[in-house]
């Protein structure tokens, strides 16, 4: 079965761009041309999603925050933005990846590839794992304490996945950041932390004791 990419840009000359590319990678491909169209079609349940940011009735930052709940999907931000600013508050948002205009196809294609294949990889996860009142069901990707869900955005809970996964053992950020990103952009260590910070604050909130340890100068690790 084919992967279903969602292109939603609103120049016109750039989907038709991507759509010719991915089609001619064995691709089906979906297309909006603005940010309403986006949320309808993105409830098609495509693979992936590129989206670009600046659109003229609602932002992509927008249609990402209000897709996310019912989308589970790597969601790649298409923009001319650049600043670690944009970036972290793309990647709160729920987005999963950064592509920065102009890019080369191939560029972009190989990214593509390496979120979706990430994401076939996720199906041999162990389904609910359990530690004293959390339990962590790495399938439907929830987290619940005393029976009570927390919520956490996408890339916040693929680092709680990849670190309870191996209690005790330690990562750096910049091996955080090619893991869960699955793209090797040189390490983008203020988006890591960012995401700690986001867990940690959520943990915090429900009470839950602080499992994502910071081991100074060398990374973070899930506390056994």
């Amino acid at each position: 079965m084919k992967d279903v990419i969602l292109i939603v840009d609103d120049e016109a000359d750039i989907v038709s761009t991507l759509e010719d590319y991915f089609l001619y990678n064995n691709y089906t491909v979906l297309t909006a041309a603005n940010g309403i169209e986006a949320i309808e079609k993105a409830g098609k349940q495509p693979d992936l999603i590129l989206l670009d940011i600046n659109m003229p009735d609602i932002d992509g930052l927008e249609v990402c925050a209000k897709i996310r709940d019912f989308v589970h999907c790597p969601i790649l931000f298409l923009t001319a933005r650049v600043e670690d600013s944009d970036k972290i508050k793309g990647f709160g948002m729920g987005g999963d990846d950064y592509i920065v205009k102009p890019f080369s196809l191939e560029e972009l294609g190989a990214r593509v590839a390496a979120h979706l294949r990430r994401e076939r990889r996720k199906g041999g996860t162990p389904k609910v794992r359990f530690d004293n009142n959390l339990a962590i069901d790495y399938t439907e990707r929830r987290l619940y304490y005393n029976r009570k869900e927390i919520s956490f955005a996408k890339k916040e809970f693929d680092i709680i996945e990849l670190l309870s996964s191996h209690p005790g053992q330690i990562f750096s950020k910049e091996r955080i950041y090619e893991l869960v990103w699955d793209y090797d952009s040189e390490g983008e260590p203020s988006v890591v932390a960012e995401h700690i910070r986001r867990i940690r604050t959520k943990l915090a909130t429900e009470g839950i004791k602080q499992y994502v340890e910071t081991v100074w100068g060398v990374g973070y690790k899930w506390a056994k």
